[in-house]
């Protein structure tokens, strides 16, 4: 399948190679940086991508800028906040953590889920399933998400379903630019149906072996 990778722009490549410059000890804490026209030489860019490069590493909070002063190194390793670092993650990052975090998730699902849980996932997989068979791309896709949402409620880790729930929203919106029809979707229905039927059976060793299943065919 056509994996869709989002290009980095020319002011993320700056603002990664100033990161690093950061983290080899280049500056430290309280240093200030060049000034515009010295990054801009530097590095062989205009202004407006130096600035747009600072802004980026400001929001994250490496830097700290002082109006009339300048740019200042505010932390040698910055506290991004999650939602911003999932909106800048390449693709294969993003899957990546959705596929880590659900494996964890179904073994305990299996082991934790309540009646409401597996009717919420069984409803969840029912509308699935009938988008799926109408051809109804965009409302598949948030039944499909909605059903692993409804999976990870039942693992009875808030902070798992909290992380769960933040990288959803990101795989959501790649799956719409990814998925034209909702053919692979009704090719993965079965096991979807195998993954809620060992969710049911509380045995987290097929429940783990069918999301595996799964994320193979994704």
């Amino acid at each position: 399948m056509e994996q869709i990778v989002r290009k980095r722009s020319l002011a993320e490549v700056v603002a990664e190679k100033i990161r690093e410059q950061i983290r080899e000890g280049r500056y430290t804490v309280d240093d200030k940086l060049p000034t515009e026209p010295e990054l801009m030489e530097t590095f062989g860019v205009g202004r407006s991508t130096v600035r747009e490069a600072v802004k980026i590493l400001a929001h994250s909070g490496f830097l700290r800028v002082k109006q009339g002063l300048g740019t200042f190194v505010k932390r040698l390793h910055a506290s991004e906040p999650l939602e911003n670092r999932l909106e800048r993650a390449d693709v294969e990052d993003l899957v990546e953590v959705r596929e880590l975090l659900e494996l964890k998730i179904v073994e305990k699902t299996a082991l934790h889920r309540s009646p409401d849980h597996l009717a919420k996932m069984r409803s969840a997989l029912t509308m699935r399933k009938d988008f799926a068979g109408k051809g109804m791309t965009k409302e598949c896709i948030a039944a499909d998400i909605d059903f692993h949402l409804a999976v990870a409620e039942g693992c009875g880790n808030e902070i798992l379903l909290d992380l769960y729930r933040s990288v959803s929203r990101h795989v959501s919106k790649l799956f719409r630019k990814r998925f034209t029809n909702t053919l692979k979707f009704q090719e993965t229905q079965e096991l979807h149906e195998e993954l809620l039927r060992h969710i049911q059976a509380e045995d987290p060793k097929k429940a783990l072996a069918a999301a595996e299943r799964i994320i193979g065919q994704i």
